[in-house]
């Protein structure tokens, strides 16, 4: 029986962008307005966390379809879903923690073991969680919730790093900033190359929060004072040109790699 019978099975090609610099620092900035666009549209406009998380669950509902309806690999319609998956993802966490008051210690847990139960499902039922071989509509699904709690895990360690441990949003940059060279220095010396890259892509999320909340909040609580409308709007403007830098380069259409 061929490996891509059964549910999800449609051949498609490989609907992930290739692991490249520019990858990571639009995945940085995508983290980045997650939780400065979050903060925005809950506390500025007015909206609320409650009413924020519907909403932007609403659109990341309607990115995903658009997402899953294609075969191959579209920039800006998969960065618009990272954007909006990190939006939610920061939203899931500060519902835990503003509404319920669930302590951020058991939040961190709680997305971790999801996480991990994700990936074990996943290599399960797969064999592998190579982002390299997102060839069939099951995997990507296994691919997008992975996301989803990468984002959720990494808000919610973040939080737990630099508020509730007292690290700070300068430290909070620095450290989680070295913990990421050291994945990309482990992979360079020989690591297993799924295992650094999920690391690294965990580790985005409470970086490019520290980030965010370094920029955006006020000097008294430890930020530079830019605020969110600023902060969101000079990040969005980077991530829109280098998602149109990577389509007009012919990074949207690549074949499926073989060796997968």
């Amino acid at each position: 029986m061929s490996q891509y019978s059964g549910f999800g099975a449609r051949r498609i090609l490989n609907k992930v962008p290739e692991v490249t610099a520019i990858f990571w620092v639009i995945k940085i900035l995508s983290t980045t307005v997650g939780e400065t666009g979050a903060d925005y549209l809950a506390v500025h406009v007015g909206l609320g966390a409650g009413l924020t998380a519907i909403c932007m669950t609403g659109l990341l509902v309607a990115a995903l379809l658009l997402q899953l309806s294609r075969r191959l690999y579209v920039p800006w319609i998969y960065w618009l879903t990272v954007v909006l998956v990190s939006i939610v993802g920061t939203q899931l966490t500060d519902l835990l923690t503003d509404k319920l008051d669930i302590s951020l210690y058991i939040s961190t847990a709680a997305f971790a073991v999801a996480l991990a139960a994700t990936f074990a499902v996943w290599y399960r039922a797969e064999r592998t969680l190579s982002i390299h071989s997102i060839v069939t509509t099951r995997r990507e699904l296994f691919y997008w919730t992975a996301i989803l709690f990468t984002f959720a895990l990494g808000t919610a360690s973040g939080d737990l790093a630099t508020e509730a441990l007292g690290l700070g949003f300068q430290l909070g940059v620095v450290a989680f900033g070295a913990l990421i060279v050291a994945a990309a220095l482990a992979y360079a010396v020989g690591a297993n190359s799924v295992l650094t890259f999920w690391l690294a892509y965990i580790l985005t999320r409470p970086l490019g929060a520290s980030l965010g909340d370094l920029l955006s909040q006020a000097r008294e609580y430890g930020g530079i004072g830019l605020g969110t409308i600023q902060t969101s709007i000079v990040f969005l403007t980077v991530i829109v040109g280098l998602v149109a830098w990577v389509t007009f380069e012919g990074d949207g259409a690549r074949r499926v790699d073989p060796a997968q």
